[in-house]
């Protein structure tokens, strides 16, 4: 055996050609995979819509309703949990509908709650005399929210605001990991996702009045 043999500590050519195909390899492949951001409304609350009320009435369902978790019965549709499977965190309002939601979509994933994911607000319309249906009232007011009825609640430009910092802090995520997650609400969902589109993101889906709706924003 030689004594004092000298390893050569520099790669030879063909290796450090073979580095710089893998890195340039790497590089093409995260260049060619879109960036996904996906935004899911929560499941059914445990609580009735169906009741008619007054405007007072009202009034105190929004407050039940958003103190409502989610229905045990209200399961998450299989092919939304194949979509978000391999997620190691998700995103989450601070309301324990978004949250429980979260964690029957995603229950091995770490749950990230921001009240910058809340639901844009809404405020009773005071109609003395008419009783409606939840769902008419809530449609009612929404529609005078945009025309300007909003009582001690934030108002439409601010929550446009809100859902361009929210926006912000998902496509961070989703730089990083190649796909961000919320569960959150159906409204305010629709308004980060006005916001996505503005920035040049490609949409998968509608926002529509369900429950477990989702939507999936690319970025190419």
């Amino acid at each position: 055996m030689l004594q004092g043999a000298i390893i050569n500590a520099e790669p030879s050519a063909f290796a450090r050609a073979r580095m710089r195909l893998a890195r340039r390899t790497r590089r093409h492949a995260h260049a060619e995979r879109p960036v996904r951001i996906i935004l899911v409304r929560h499941g059914r609350p445990a609580i009735s819509i169906a009741m008619r009320t007054s405007h007072r009435e009202f009034r105190a369902y929004i407050d039940e309703y958003e103190a409502a978790g989610l229905d045990p019965e209200s399961v998450p549709p299989e092919q939304l949990q194949d979509l978000v499977r391999e997620l190691t965190a998700v995103y989450t309002s601070g309301r324990p509908r978004s949250q429980d939601s979260a964690r029957a979509l995603a229950p091995n994933a770490e749950l990230i709650a921001d009240p910058l994911f809340e639901e844009a607000p809404l405020a009773s319309p005071r109609i003395p005399l008419l009783r409606m249906s939840v769902p008419k009232w809530a449609v009612m007011a929404r529609v005078l929210w945009h025309a300007g009825y909003h009582p001690e609640i934030e108002n439409y430009r601010r929550a446009k605001h809100r859902a361009a910092r929210a926006s912000d802090i998902l496509m961070a995520r989703a730089m990083d990991d190649g796909v961000a997650a919320l569960v959150a609400h159906g409204y305010f969902n629709a308004i980060i996702g006005r916001e996505l589109r503005r920035r040049g993101f490609r949409k998968t889906g509608s926002h529509r009045v369900q429950f477990w709706n989702a939507v999936i924003y690319e970025l190419p």
